[in-house]
């Protein structure tokens, strides 16, 4: 990242917020998974409210969001005119996003799925290969490392589709560990899933520099094996 403008901050956590860049137009942070992103119907503490009550001003405003069982980074606007500005980055796909994913199985070498996929509002869930009032998504993968039943991947969608990734992965024949909503075998029990936004790219509000984050993996077991296994030859 620009580090003339963006200061990091110290490691992520699991369960708390963690802010990774800051400037005075523009802050992002790493969301733990199992939090919303915004105020919903739960209660529950939400990264908006966090961050607008503890860790930054109240005008910090909503750009994008991540599902709440995902973790990882996520940008938010300081002043209306980078709320404008991010929000037109986004719409214009010019944001670089990156995610990490675990999933079940083996998958060899890179690929690129591309699939019809419309939203199931009753549900609350992606369906793909449905025709009707549906839109064809592409999502590149590659394996980064393979365990015994589960494989690194990373991924970079095109666009930012209701659920694609999740979906997506899951018709593929390897669902994202947890993600029993999409094939997984069982749940977690904190009701996450091994989707992490790992990095975003966008360009300063401001000066327009290009500035990319990235956001440390989760803590856990599994994780911290699978991301040990990317440097082995």
């Amino acid at each position: 990242m620009d580090g003339s403008e963006a200061v990091p901050s110290a490691a992520a956590s699991p369960t708390t917020p963690v802010v990774l860049a800051r400037t005075k137009h523009w802050v992002v942070v790493s969301k733990p998974a199992g939090m919303p992103s915004q105020p919903d119907r739960t209660g529950d503490p939400d990264l908006l409210s966090w961050l607008r009550g503890s860790s930054g001003p109240e005008t910090a405003g909503l750009v994008h969001r991540l599902d709440r069982p995902v973790s990882g980074v996520m940008v938010f606007a300081l002043d209306d005119a980078s709320l404008a500005s991010l929000g037109q980055q986004f719409r214009e796909r010019r944001i670089a996003k990156v995610y990490w994913a675990i999933v079940e199985g083996s998958i060899h070498g890179p690929r690129v799925l591309e699939n019809v996929i419309a939203q199931d509002g009753r549900r609350n869930k992606a369906v793909v290969g449905r025709a009707e009032q549906a839109k064809s998504v592409r999502l590149a993968i590659r394996p980064l490392a393979k365990g015994d039943r589960y494989s690194l991947l990373e991924v970079v969608p095109d666009g930012g589709a209701f659920h694609q990734i999740r979906a997506q992965l899951g018709a593929a024949g390897h669902p994202i560990k947890g993600d029993v909503k999409y094939g997984a075998r069982r749940g977690e029990k904190d009701r996450s899933i091994a989707l992490h936004a790992r990095s975003l790219g966008f360009h300063d509000p401001i000066t327009e520099h290009p500035v990319s984050v990235t956001a440390p993996h989760p803590v856990s077991p599994l994780w911290s094996a699978l991301v040990a296994l990317i440097a082995e030859p």
